[in-house]
């Protein structure tokens, strides 16, 4: 299941693109957060819900006349789109992280919108994320070594694979700081200019 908040805030960033269908929001909020995570439509429509009460996004009826010739229905559609509330809601969010935004689900969840976060912003997640991390491998370490003798080899395997993935993302996160931090130009031109 998909925390609250982090839903909410990717609802926001996903319609800051555009107005968008309920069906092709989930399909996106799927494809962004991860197929393992829980998006049913009794998740999505209360969040759409509470963010239309809030006056952050508002539904709009489309006709069939206004749809494209390969999604035209017989009946109107509600299409969500963002209003300025729920934009400055959206940019508060990405722009002024805190703790909650280091574990997995809301560090996703604000990679995928970090072309428009602003950079002193990506450097504080970065960092902060870079920091749980080095917590959460001390305590993977720990498990590992101390249920070496005692686990069989399969759940074993598991946890040297937990401790390897989470010192691969570590690395990765020191080239992100280290291109944020050397370059004063957006960052896919920094990291596209490392893969070249």
């Amino acid at each position: 299941m998909v925390r609250r908040d982090i839903l909410e805030f990717a609802v926001l960033g996903v319609l800051a693109d555009g107005p968008v269908h309920g069906y092709e929001l989930r399909k996106q909020l799927t494809a962004m957060l991860g197929p393992f995570r829980s998006l049913s439509y009794g998740t999505l429509y209360p969040t759409l819900r509470r963010l239309v009460n809030r006056h952050a996004i508002e539904p709009v009826s489309l006709t069939p006349q206004d749809e494209s010739p390969g999604m035209r229905s017989k009946r109107a559609r509600i299409v969500y789109a963002l209003t300025a509330e729920g934009k400055e809601e959206f940019e508060q969010w990405a722009n002024r992280p805190g703790s909650n935004s280091w574990d997995d689900e809301a560090f996703a969840a604000h990679m995928a919108f970090f072309s428009r976060t602003e950079r002193r912003a990506r450097l504080r997640i970065l960092h902060g994320r870079r920091s749980w991390l080095d917590e959460r491998l001390v305590t993977l370490r720990s498990a590992l070594a101390a249920s070496r003798d005692q686990l069989d080899p399969y759940t074993t395997s598991m946890r040297s694979l937990n401790v390897e993935s989470t010192e691969r993302e570590m690395r990765w996160l020191d080239e992100l700081i280290e291109s944020e931090e050397s370059n004063t130009t957006s960052p896919s031109t920094s990291l596209n200019n490392k893969e070249s």
